[in-house]
């Protein structure tokens, strides 16, 4: 059951039946054909690792508060032979706490919103949801997390202009991507300077001094659930634990991750990297791929070791392993806008928007994209108040 504050149970018709026989659709994301939304996956033009239905039906099944979500679909014909379409979404009262006309992309642990659109009719596949959203009531879709100049962005924008409507973009940012088809070695010193380097390899003598230190990456399913464990178990032991935002820290968040890791590791779409000292595990992260994309999903370090900089001498070695791998092109960082470690060592960006697509001529878009703005600074006001106060508690302790 869809949690908004407009009439979205029925189409603009009136008519369930009619919304049945078209080829748009809303849908419970559960509810989804799998094999129709798995050959969607591996068409897609542009890539999306945390809508595939392994990852995002994991965290619906598991994760408190992402139960029930929904989707658009759009299909080739009413016939319903071929997915053309999917993206998940929610209302914007369930994820903004606005009671505007709206659906908003779901992104439960998905860093990224961009939708499912077959390669070969990607147009086609942009305006069918856009119609499927149309017809459930919405006045407008809020995509979250939109790569700026990626092929569904282009895809959108045609096929909205077809109706003589025009995206708005409001919020935009810049976070730090891998050009894997480079050399590792000059990224490296193109980035951080012969005189970083200098230093990170004093820091890795250092740890070495201790025990030998290896890098690995899983290669098997199993090496890669046993890795996952190490990972866990080393991110709880963090700052994220002592906050309880670590993936092993909630019960429902390590399911998700558990069985997401399970069904995907054996397609080869995902993987661990680890670093360790002797018999120790010092640093980790988990790597999830799709098509030619990888996207650097999670990192954990001791933090005890900090001075030697074990999570950066794992995004190092992170770093020539993926531009090592022909299958990789490039590899999005997952992180905030101007991260303090990642963005010295990548250089490249992925210039993403949170857009507002209108659906309807005539509708309110200064409106709601104030609304929407207001809401985001109250939120980041929230959230700046909140870390200063959990700073402020672990110094006092």
């Amino acid at each position: 059951m869809v949690d908004t504050h407009f009439d979205l149970t029925r189409d603009e018709h009136g008519s369930a039946a009619a919304a049945a026989s078209r080829a748009n659709e809303f849908v419970g994301l559960a509810a989804v054909p799998l094999r129709a939304w798995s050959s969607l996956y591996a068409r897609a033009i542009e890539p999306n690792a945390f809508y595939s239905p392994e990852w995002a039906l994991a965290v619906t099944r598991h994760v408190s508060g992402d139960e029930n979500i929904d989707a658009l679909l759009a299909w080739d014909s009413p016939a319903k032979k071929r997915l053309i379409g999917l993206l998940p979404v929610t209302s914007t009262w369930r994820a903004l706490k606005l009671p505007l006309p709206a659906l908003v992309t779901w992104h439960g642990y998905a860093p990224l919103a961009t939708p499912l659109l077959d390669k070969d009719h990607a147009v086609e596949a942009a305006a069918g949801l856009l119609a499927a959203a149309k017809a459930r009531g919405a006045h407008a879709l809020i995509i979250s997390t939109l790569p700026n100049e990626g092929p569904a962005a282009h895809a959108f924008r045609t096929a909205l202009a077809r109706e003589a409507l025009i995206p708005h973009v409001l919020h935009g940012e810049s976070r730090a991507l891998l050009d894997a088809s480079a050399d590792a070695d000059h990224l490296l010193q193109d980035a951080l300077g012969s005189k970083k380097l200098k230093e990170l390899r004093r820091q890795r003598n250092r740890l070495s001094d201790d025990g030998e230190v290896r890098f690995s990456v899983s290669v098997s399913p199993q090496q890669t659930e046993a890795a996952l464990e190490e990972f866990l178990k080393l991110e709880a032991a963090g700052w994220k634990g002592r906050r309880g935002t670590a993936l092993g820290s909630q019960d429902g968040l390590t399911r998700f991750t558990k069985e997401a890791v399970r069904k995907l590791a054996p397609q080869g779409q995902v993987e661990v990297a680890t670093l360790t000292r002797g018999a120790d595990v010092i640093a980790s992260g988990v790597i999830v791929r799709h098509g030619e994309r990888a996207y650097f999903f999670k990192i954990a370090h001791d933090e005890k070791l900090s001075k030697c900089s074990p999570g950066v001498q794992l995004t190092l070695d992170i770093t020539r392993y993926l531009c090592a791998d022909d299958a990789v092109r490039s590899v999005d960082s997952t992180a905030t806008a101007d991260h303090p470690m990642i963005d010295h060592i990548w250089k490249g960006r992925l210039d993403i928007a949170e857009t507002l697509i209108p659906l309807r001529a005539g509708y309110s878009a200064p409106l709601f994209a104030s609304l929407i703005s207001a809401r985001r600074a109250l939120r980041e006001g929230a959230r700046r108040i909140v870390h200063r106060y959990r700073a402020f508690k672990e110094k006092s302790s």
